[in-house]
């Protein structure tokens, strides 16, 4: 049996895909470590009973890490860059390669975003594989802002000079031994980036830890259900929007019921007064992959987990990204046509509305998010991931797995 070390950040919508894989790994009798910031956020994600060695870290939203809300395209991107990811690379390095020495790793798994598992891993001169959460990377979103990529290049090869071999040649975001898209062609269109190291894996969907008791008697099967999420990390942006879709909601309460996720109370006071509202339900956690199971059309943030959580279930979306690397993944969900894109800090109830009737009822939005599951659930998920990292662990060549 193997040993495997995740390198993760302290983000849900990255721990989450690596937990389905390591639990995977785990059933095959393989050994497991994490390497995180919040060690206390891995247990909650991948178990209790999960090894975790802690590093330094910045934790998001804190601190100098606290974004300008106004700041968008280019400048949002350095942001990124200069306040979290190259910070958050610098500081788990030490603790990276403390792990890495006492656990002994047959192979490092490296979240896309953990820079430091890749480049900590070349250095050691440890198998390493990437894990990308998110297919943003895989489309060459610079193409058009040279002085943008150029400047992205020297930070990367800062960093490398700083914590890694810098003799050293690969991308730290992307492995040139094993890169574990969870995603498919089908989303990311004809022009997604493409090399020998890439297994197209899908959706890693793993059961997670039960969320605080669910009303299920409460749905209507009469009615269709539409399920709002804008993540955990936007708390602090979405009032006015979720405004806005409590507004286009209920107007629609004779043929629609919705669940909306609000971690951050952002909706206050409204809509959780009247215990017996049967129209619309407002928790602070919900047990997203099982309302899935029965939901109709998804509102979301475009962030990449809940995009393929829906589409792996045959959904179609209403997108409105806010940052990072949503408005990305809606070009996806629109050009796939398994959805349609709205304007975040714009969008009226209206607008909104008539965007949700259209996924709803517009037969094409259903059809395409029907292709993607498909493909999503051909391409093998955990388990694939689980074999091309035994794999890879063990010294066999890639060119000879499918």
């Amino acid at each position: 049996m193997s040993r495997f070390l995740f390198v993760v950040p302290p983000l849900v919508g990255h721990i989450n895909p690596a937990a389905g894989v390591a639990a995977e790994l785990a059933s095959r009798g393989h050994e497991l470590a994490w390497v995180c910031p919040d060690p206390g956020l891995v247990r909650r994600l991948a178990g209790e009973s999960a090894r975790v060695f802690p590093c330094a870290g910045p934790v998001p939203g804190e601190g100098e890490g606290v974004r300008p809300p106004d700041i968008r395209g280019p400048e949002a991107l350095k942001f990124l860059w200069e306040a979290f990811l190259a910070p958050l690379a610098e500081q788990m390095a030490p603790g990276v390669a403390a792990a890495v020495e006492e656990f002994g790793p047959d192979a490092v798994v490296a979240d896309q975003q953990a820079l430091a598992g890749g480049l900590v891993a070349e250095r050691l001169g440890v198998p390493w594989a990437t894990s990308a959460t998110t297919s943003a990377e895989f489309t060459d979103v610079l193409a058009g802002m040279p002085k943008v990529a150029l400047w992205l290049d020297e930070l990367l090869h800062g960093l490398r000079s700083d914590i890694g071999d810098p003799s050293g040649t690969a991308d730290p975001r992307f492995s040139p031994q094993l890169v574990l898209a969870f995603s498919t062609p089908e989303l990311v269109g004809p022009e997604a980036r493409q090399g020998e190291q890439i297994r197209w894996v899908g959706p890693s969907i793993a059961p997670r830890p039960a969320a605080p008791d669910f009303p299920w008697d409460w749905l209507d099967p009469a009615r269709s259900l539409v399920l709002v999420s804008l993540g955990t990390a936007n708390t602090d942006v979405g009032a006015r929007f979720l405004t806005e879709c409590v507004t286009a909601l209920r107007a629609r309460t004779d043929r629609v019921q919705a669940v909306i996720a609000d971690p951050g109370g952002a909706l206050g006071a409204q809509d959780k007064e009247d215990e017996q509202d049967k129209d619309i339900l407002v928790l602070p956690s919900i047990p997203q992959l099982p309302l899935l199971e029965r939901a109709d059309a998804v509102v979301s943030h475009a962030g990449h987990n809940t995009v393929c959580e829906a589409l792996w279930h045959g959904v179609p979306l209403v997108v409105a990204p806010i940052r990072d690397d949503q408005p990305v993944i809606a070009g996806q969900v629109t050009g796939a046509g398994a959805g349609i894109r709205v304007r975040f800090g714009r969008v009226t109830a209206p607008k909104l509305g008539a965007a949700i009737d259209a996924v709803l009822h517009e037969p094409d939005h259903r059809a395409a998010a029907g292709r993607i599951r498909t493909a999503f659930r051909a391409a093998g998920g955990a388990r694939a991931a689980a074999t091309h990292l035994e794999l890879l662990a063990t010294g066999a060549s890639l060119k000879e797995t499918p």
